[in-house]
């Protein structure tokens, strides 16, 4: 069966997923749209789609599934428009900067029984997931301790923040999730440390470019988080896990593995430059699942509920870098 995609959105990661769907075997982009009618074209040319309004496309008959990759105020509609039409979703993340709207949202997909698989592809990530099925064979014994570290290898304009939700919800998000795809447990405190010290103008618009967050479960288990906007060295992506048996760590992604050796000692090639590059493989490992999820009628992870509690993650953070106090997670 040829499962046959509505993509909605030709930016920047909606290019990422169509290429991915055409180049899959299994699926094809059928239609495609975007505000802007000249990034819709020229994508459904490339990947043989028809361009199509919104709505044309989530009423479409010969429509199988939907893909969300628009602007983030838009993915709770969207997910509602296509779960009453019933058909599965996969949406970039958040599904919204509320809280409030997710839950209602979701209220909506439960009541259809609706498939929704959110975009949290660090899951994907071949080198992070092997470590998270490392700890669930019990290689580490009990997770006690989980360090992760995000730097990107620059700031965003000014602007940007404004409308992104700041560093913790639209940032750090997604280590929040891999947090908890990795200690297995919810966590119900967070205390939180933000400044502005990459871009000024970061801090004039409310944000901050450097953050650290630690979390704790109700377990004791522990999480330490490190975000920055600058890394003059590329996009460092790292993990490491402690356990009441040892310890697994997943390193950064080079260009190649190749170093050179000599009196001044070794040299390798940079890390990846930023997150199209390395998570490249992450992606496409995604999307490739939820086409089979809807092959084999199944419910993929991360889904919904995954979507809420990172959201309650962030929100929690970011007040308390706000009120400099430990929050409780609601």
């Amino acid at each position: 069966m040829m499962i046959r995609f509505g993509v909605l959105g030709a930016g920047r990661i909606g290019k990422v997923h169509a290429r991915i769907i055409a180049a899959s075997g299994k699926a094809k982009v059928a239609y495609l749209a975007d505000a802007m009618p000249k990034a819709a074209a020229d994508l459904a040319a490339e990947v043989g789609a028809t361009v199509a309004s919104v709505e044309d496309i989530i009423k479409a008959k010969d429509v199988d599934a939907i893909l969300i990759a628009t602007p983030t105020g838009t993915h709770a509609d969207l997910i509602e428009a296509a779960s009453n039409a019933g058909k599965p979703a996969l949406c970039e993340k958040p599904v919204s900067l509320s809280v409030e709207r997710i839950v209602s949202c979701l209220k909506t997909v439960d009541k259809n029984k609706s498939v929704l698989m959110i975009g949290f592809n660090r899951r994907f990530d071949p080198n992070f997931a092997a470590l998270e099925q490392r700890i669930r064979k019990g290689d580490i014994g009990e997770v006690e301790l989980v360090t992760i570290i995000s730097r990107d290898p620059a700031p965003p304009p000014a602007d940007y923040v404004k409308g992104s939700g700041g560093l913790y919800r639209d940032m750090m998000i997604h280590d929040f999730d891999m947090a908890r795809f990795l200690v297995g447990e919810e966590f119900v405190t967070v205390h939180a440390l933000g400044a502005s010290l990459v871009d000024k103008a970061i801090g004039a618009a409310g944000d901050v470019d450097t953050a650290s967050v630690q979390m704790q479960t109700a377990s004791g288990k522990i999480a330490v988080i490190t975000n920055s906007r600058r890394a003059t060295y590329g996009y460092d992506q790292r993990m490491e896990v402690h356990g009441s048996k040892g310890m697994l760590r997943a390193g950064n992604v080079h260009n190649t593995t190749v170093e050179l050796a000599n009196g001044h000692g070794f040299l390798g090639d940079p890390v990846l430059n930023f997150f199209t590059e390395r998570y490249g493989q992450a992606y496409a490992n995604e999307v490739n699942t939820f086409i089979a999820a809807i092959a084999d009628g199944k419910s993929p992870r991360p889904n919904g509920f995954d979507g809420l509690q990172a959201q309650k993650l962030a929100d929690a953070a970011t007040e308390s870098w706000q009120s400099g106090k430990v929050v409780k997670v609601q």
